[in-house]
């Protein structure tokens, strides 16, 4: 699988192009700034762009203009956004603007090898990608008559691993549930939620996410 990385910063870009390259990934181009890294994808587009989130020359949100303009330019590339911090807003651009295929992890998940190349392979295929700390902060959003409130602490938990984009079986694996029971349970959640569940992943977990947003 081939990717390509964009990140200011020299040292954390080669160690990532390292820990990537370890992890059985190839290496097909990187650079500091995201114009450079949308012109090496359309030279030559990869499976995923690892891209920073913040870049020059704003140090703002380049990162999600960068994978806007991958997006148009070779729509079957993978998108991973790497950030600092963890930054709502963004994320949620990330996920209402963009159909399936992107991730948003904090910059420290890349120190756990195996977590991180898993992650990636995911966007690769096309699944959303969300960080465990922005589900917990999205999660724990509070305001009156919440509708969480309503949710069981067994939908809650259900709940948290679907906004991480984990399909009905992996959220069986993780909770050690059988898979119609967590069927079960996400038909509740989406029932209490108001929600109407789509047929595609990426689809439940946007609109979990943009109900939770402020």
């Amino acid at each position: 699988m081939r990717v390509m990385l964009a990140d200011d910063a020299v040292l954390f870009r080669e160690g990532m192009a390292r820990i990537l390259a370890e992890a059985g990934f190839a290496v097909a181009g990187q650079t500091g700034d995201g114009a450079a890294l949308v012109d090496l994808v359309r030279a030559d587009p990869p499976d995923v762009a690892v891209i920073d989130l913040r870049m020059p020359p704003g140090f703002a949100a380049e990162g999600i203009d960068t994978a806007a303009a991958i997006r148009r330019a070779a729509p079957g590339v993978g998108l991973m956004l790497l950030s600092q911090y963890v930054e709502v807003h963004h994320a949620l651009r990330l996920i209402t603007d963009f159909d399936g295929g992107v991730g948003y992890l904090l910059k420290d998940r890349v120190s756990d090898l195996t977590a991180f190349a898993a992650d990636v392979r995911r966007v690769a295929r096309g699944e959303t990608v969300i960080d465990p700390d922005l589900v917990a902060r999205l999660v724990a959003r509070r305001r009156e008559r919440d509708p969480l409130d309503g949710l069981t602490e067994r939908e809650r938990a259900v709940l948290a691993l679907m906004a991480q984009g984990l399909s009905n079986a992996a959220v069986a694996a993780d909770l050690h549930l059988a898979v119609k029971t967590v069927e079960a349970h996400v038909t509740a959640i989406f029932t209490k939620l108001g929600l109407i569940p789509h047929d595609r992943e990426h689809r439940r977990v946007l609109a979990v996410l943009t109900f939770l947003r402020a």
